[in-house]
Protein backbone atom coordinates (compact mmCIF):
# COMPACT_ATOMS: atom_id res chain seq x y z
CA UNK A 1 0.00 0.00 0.00
CA UNK A 2 1.27 3.44 -0.93
CA UNK A 3 0.85 6.11 1.73
CA UNK A 4 0.01 9.55 0.33
CA UNK A 5 0.37 12.59 2.58
CA UNK A 6 -0.50 15.17 -0.07
CA UNK A 7 -1.66 18.42 1.51
CA UNK A 8 0.00 17.60 4.83
CA UNK A 9 2.79 19.60 6.47
CA UNK A 10 5.41 18.16 8.84
CA UNK A 11 7.98 19.72 11.16
CA UNK A 12 10.92 17.49 12.08
CA UNK A 13 13.40 18.58 14.76
CA UNK A 14 17.03 17.65 14.26
CA UNK A 15 16.44 16.85 10.63
CA UNK A 16 19.86 17.02 8.98
CA UNK A 17 21.49 13.77 10.11
CA UNK A 18 20.82 10.09 10.63
CA UNK A 19 17.28 9.24 11.66
CA UNK A 20 16.04 12.81 11.27
CA UNK A 21 17.25 13.05 7.70
CA UNK A 22 15.67 9.70 6.81
CA UNK A 23 12.37 10.87 8.30
CA UNK A 24 12.40 14.07 6.26
CA UNK A 25 13.05 12.15 3.05
CA UNK A 26 10.43 9.48 3.80
CA UNK A 27 7.73 12.08 4.47
CA UNK A 28 8.67 14.04 1.35
CA UNK A 29 8.51 10.86 -0.74
CA UNK A 30 4.92 10.49 0.53
CA UNK A 31 4.12 13.96 -0.89
CA UNK A 32 4.29 15.77 2.46
CA UNK A 33 5.70 19.31 2.71
CA UNK A 34 8.58 19.21 5.20
CA UNK A 35 10.08 21.82 7.50
CA UNK A 36 13.05 20.74 9.61
CA UNK A 37 15.27 22.27 12.25
CA UNK A 38 19.01 22.14 12.69
CA UNK A 39 21.34 23.71 15.21
CA UNK A 40 24.69 24.17 13.48
CA UNK A 41 25.09 22.07 10.31
CA UNK A 42 24.35 24.75 7.72
CA UNK A 43 25.92 22.77 4.87
CA UNK A 44 23.89 19.67 5.71
CA UNK A 45 20.71 21.74 5.94
CA UNK A 46 21.35 23.18 2.47
CA UNK A 47 22.09 19.71 1.09
CA UNK A 48 18.88 18.27 2.55
CA UNK A 49 16.78 21.16 1.25
CA UNK A 50 18.23 20.62 -2.21
CA UNK A 51 17.46 16.91 -2.02
CA UNK A 52 13.86 17.47 -0.89
CA UNK A 53 13.31 20.12 -3.55
CA UNK A 54 14.59 17.66 -6.16
CA UNK A 55 11.74 15.36 -5.16
CA UNK A 56 9.36 18.16 -6.09
CA UNK A 57 8.32 18.77 -2.49
CA UNK A 58 8.17 22.07 -0.64
CA UNK A 59 10.72 22.26 2.17
CA UNK A 60 11.97 24.73 4.76
CA UNK A 61 15.12 24.65 6.87
CA UNK A 62 15.09 26.46 10.22
CA UNK A 63 18.11 27.07 12.42
CA UNK A 64 16.92 26.54 16.00
CA UNK A 65 18.12 25.26 19.35
CA UNK A 66 15.73 22.48 20.40
CA UNK A 67 16.35 23.24 24.08
CA UNK A 68 15.27 26.87 23.65
CA UNK A 69 11.57 27.55 24.23
CA UNK A 70 11.48 30.72 22.12
CA UNK A 71 13.27 28.98 19.23
CA UNK A 72 10.62 26.27 19.22
CA UNK A 73 7.80 28.80 18.98
CA UNK A 74 9.65 30.63 16.22
CA UNK A 75 10.15 27.37 14.28
CA UNK A 76 6.43 26.59 14.46
CA UNK A 77 5.56 30.16 13.46
CA UNK A 78 7.90 29.98 10.45
CA UNK A 79 6.39 26.67 9.40
CA UNK A 80 2.88 28.14 9.58
CA UNK A 81 3.97 31.25 7.68
CA UNK A 82 5.42 29.10 4.89
CA UNK A 83 2.74 26.40 4.66
CA UNK A 84 -0.32 27.83 6.54
CA UNK A 85 -0.83 24.64 8.59
CA UNK A 86 0.97 22.00 10.65
CA UNK A 87 -0.22 18.40 10.61
CA UNK A 88 2.74 16.36 11.84
CA UNK A 89 5.36 17.13 14.48
CA UNK A 90 8.30 14.74 14.85
CA UNK A 91 10.34 15.39 18.00
CA UNK A 92 13.61 13.82 16.93
CA UNK A 93 16.35 16.17 18.18
CA UNK A 94 18.57 14.71 20.87
CA UNK A 95 22.11 14.28 22.19
CA UNK A 96 24.18 11.93 24.33
CA UNK A 97 26.67 12.76 27.06
CA UNK A 98 27.56 9.23 28.18
CA UNK A 99 29.56 8.49 31.31
CA UNK A 100 29.15 6.56 34.53
CA UNK A 101 26.88 8.20 37.09
CA UNK A 102 29.71 8.79 39.57
CA UNK A 103 31.62 10.71 36.91
CA UNK A 104 28.65 12.54 35.42
CA UNK A 105 28.71 16.29 35.83
CA UNK A 106 25.67 18.45 36.45
CA UNK A 107 26.23 20.03 33.03
CA UNK A 108 26.20 16.62 31.33
CA UNK A 109 22.92 15.78 33.05
CA UNK A 110 21.33 19.15 32.27
CA UNK A 111 22.45 19.20 28.62
CA UNK A 112 20.80 15.85 27.90
CA UNK A 113 17.59 16.65 29.77
CA UNK A 114 17.25 20.02 28.02
CA UNK A 115 17.95 18.76 24.51
CA UNK A 116 16.12 15.43 24.74
CA UNK A 117 13.17 16.04 27.07
CA UNK A 118 12.54 19.77 27.46
CA UNK A 119 12.72 20.08 23.67
CA UNK A 120 9.71 17.76 23.40
CA UNK A 121 7.76 20.04 25.74
CA UNK A 122 8.92 23.11 23.81
CA UNK A 123 7.80 21.93 20.39
CA UNK A 124 4.68 20.09 21.50
CA UNK A 125 3.40 23.16 23.33
CA UNK A 126 4.09 25.37 20.33
CA UNK A 127 2.52 22.94 17.84
CA UNK A 128 -0.56 22.18 19.92
CA UNK A 129 -2.27 25.55 19.26
CA UNK A 130 -2.51 25.25 15.45
CA UNK A 131 -3.39 21.56 15.73
CA UNK A 132 -6.20 22.37 18.16
CA UNK A 133 -7.56 24.92 15.68
CA UNK A 134 -7.42 22.31 12.92
CA UNK A 135 -8.90 19.69 15.26
CA UNK A 136 -6.33 17.25 13.96
CA UNK A 137 -2.65 16.45 14.22
CA UNK A 138 0.01 13.83 14.77
CA UNK A 139 2.83 14.18 17.28
CA UNK A 140 5.55 11.54 17.09
CA UNK A 141 8.31 11.41 19.70
CA UNK A 142 11.55 9.57 18.92
CA UNK A 143 12.55 7.98 22.21
CA UNK A 144 14.81 4.91 22.62
CA UNK A 145 14.75 1.35 23.93
CA UNK A 146 17.23 2.67 26.53
CA UNK A 147 14.29 4.55 28.01
CA UNK A 148 12.64 1.16 28.57
CA UNK A 149 15.64 -0.90 29.68
CA UNK A 150 18.17 1.55 31.11
CA UNK A 151 21.88 1.23 30.37
CA UNK A 152 25.07 1.64 32.37
CA UNK A 153 26.78 4.90 31.54
CA UNK A 154 23.60 6.46 30.21
CA UNK A 155 21.59 7.46 33.29
CA UNK A 156 20.94 10.92 31.85
CA UNK A 157 19.99 9.61 28.40
CA UNK A 158 17.79 6.82 29.80
CA UNK A 159 15.99 9.24 32.12
CA UNK A 160 15.33 11.69 29.29
CA UNK A 161 14.00 8.98 26.98
CA UNK A 162 11.85 7.41 29.70
CA UNK A 163 10.48 10.89 30.39
CA UNK A 164 9.49 11.18 26.74
CA UNK A 165 7.39 8.03 27.07
CA UNK A 166 5.55 9.40 30.10
CA UNK A 167 5.06 12.72 28.32
CA UNK A 168 3.67 10.89 25.28
CA UNK A 169 1.03 9.08 27.33
CA UNK A 170 -0.03 12.23 29.19
CA UNK A 171 -0.23 14.38 26.05
CA UNK A 172 -2.16 11.63 24.27
CA UNK A 173 -4.82 11.68 27.01
CA UNK A 174 -5.08 15.47 26.97
CA UNK A 175 -5.31 15.87 23.19
CA UNK A 176 -7.31 12.83 22.05
CA UNK A 177 -10.66 14.64 22.17
CA UNK A 178 -9.38 17.05 19.47
CA UNK A 179 -8.21 14.23 17.20
CA UNK A 180 -4.53 14.90 17.95
CA UNK A 181 -2.73 11.57 18.24
CA UNK A 182 0.51 11.34 20.20
CA UNK A 183 2.78 8.32 19.90
CA UNK A 184 6.41 7.42 20.46
CA UNK A 185 8.93 5.31 18.57
CA UNK A 186 11.74 3.58 20.44
CA UNK A 187 14.64 2.72 18.11
CA UNK A 188 17.12 0.10 19.16
CA UNK A 189 20.58 -0.37 17.65
CA UNK A 190 20.44 1.79 14.50
CA UNK A 191 23.27 2.42 12.03
CA UNK A 192 23.94 6.17 12.14
CA UNK A 193 26.91 8.51 12.18
CA UNK A 194 27.24 7.89 15.93
CA UNK A 195 27.63 4.13 15.49
CA UNK A 196 30.11 4.54 12.61
CA UNK A 197 32.79 5.28 15.21
CA UNK A 198 32.62 1.68 16.50
CA UNK A 199 34.87 -1.03 15.10
CA UNK A 200 33.58 -4.23 13.48
CA UNK A 201 34.08 -6.31 16.62
CA UNK A 202 32.04 -3.90 18.73
CA UNK A 203 29.26 -3.85 16.13
CA UNK A 204 29.17 -7.66 15.95
CA UNK A 205 28.92 -7.95 19.74
CA UNK A 206 25.95 -5.60 19.77
CA UNK A 207 24.22 -7.35 16.88
CA UNK A 208 24.58 -10.67 18.69
CA UNK A 209 22.17 -9.32 21.34
CA UNK A 210 19.47 -8.67 18.74
CA UNK A 211 17.09 -11.55 17.85
CA UNK A 212 17.10 -10.47 14.17
CA UNK A 213 20.94 -10.54 14.30
CA UNK A 214 21.39 -7.22 12.55
CA UNK A 215 21.36 -3.55 13.32
CA UNK A 216 18.50 -1.40 12.10
CA UNK A 217 18.61 1.42 9.61
CA UNK A 218 17.40 4.99 9.82
CA UNK A 219 14.88 4.05 7.13
CA UNK A 220 13.40 1.40 9.46
CA UNK A 221 12.60 4.17 11.94
CA UNK A 222 11.36 6.49 9.18
CA UNK A 223 8.92 3.80 8.04
CA UNK A 224 7.40 3.76 11.54
CA UNK A 225 7.09 7.56 11.46
CA UNK A 226 5.32 7.31 8.12
CA UNK A 227 2.86 4.81 9.61
CA UNK A 228 2.06 7.05 12.57
CA UNK A 229 1.70 10.03 10.19
CA UNK A 230 -0.88 8.25 8.06
CA UNK A 231 -4.53 7.26 8.34
CA UNK A 232 -3.39 3.67 8.98
CA UNK A 233 -2.73 4.62 12.62
CA UNK A 234 -5.97 6.55 13.10
CA UNK A 235 -7.05 4.57 16.17
CA UNK A 236 -3.68 4.46 17.94
CA UNK A 237 -2.54 7.00 20.54
CA UNK A 238 -0.33 6.94 23.62
CA UNK A 239 1.67 3.99 22.30
CA UNK A 240 5.41 3.35 22.16
CA UNK A 241 6.48 1.27 19.18
CA UNK A 242 9.84 -0.45 19.49
CA UNK A 243 11.87 -0.56 16.26
CA UNK A 244 14.66 -2.72 17.61
CA UNK A 245 14.70 -6.14 15.96
CA UNK A 246 13.41 -7.64 19.21
CA UNK A 247 16.28 -6.26 21.28
CA UNK A 248 14.16 -5.13 24.24
CA UNK A 249 11.78 -8.11 24.43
Amino acid sequence: MTIDLSGKVALVTGGTRGIGRAICKKLAEANCAVAFTYKSSEDKAVALTTELDALGRKSLSIRADAANFADAQRAVDQTLAAFTRLDILVNNAGITRDTLLLRMSEAQWDDVMLNNLKSVFNYTKAATKPMLSQRSGRIINITSVIGLTGNAGQANYAASKAGMIGFTKSAAKELASRNILVNAIAPGWIDTEMTDALNDEQKKSMEALIPLKRSGTAEDVADAVLFFSSSLSGYITGETLRVDGGMAM
